[in-house]
């Protein structure tokens, strides 16, 4: 879907909460995790070429994150996103 059809049909909290969940578990589609298949695989050969110590497939694998978020974290950080796309936020009060 091109970007302007997409910012046409998904409003500014729907796009901001899969921006969200996607910092928590990394790429959405499918097809950018081949970061696992490839760890698979030269996890098998490093370790088929006697490597020193038995290699795993996460020490392959790009982190995606260098610590997890608190909850708060993450909200602040929706918040700013939501900011940057023109959003606002509407509090019980309103």
């Amino acid at each position: 879907m091109p970007v302007r059809e997409l910012l046409a049909r998904t409003s500014s909290r729907e796009l901001t909460e899969w921006m969200a969940y996607e910092k928590v578990t990394g790429p959405l589609d499918s097809r950018l995790r081949t970061d696992i298949s490839a760890g698979i695989v030269a996890a098998t050969v490093a370790n088929s070429q006697g490597s020193k110590r038995k290699l795993q497939p996460s020490d392959f694998i790009p982190k995606w994150f260098k610590r997890r978020k608190s909850p708060e974290e993450i909200w602040q950080d929706v918040l700013k996103a939501n900011a940057a796309l023109g959003g606002s936020v509407n509090t019980p009060d309103e």
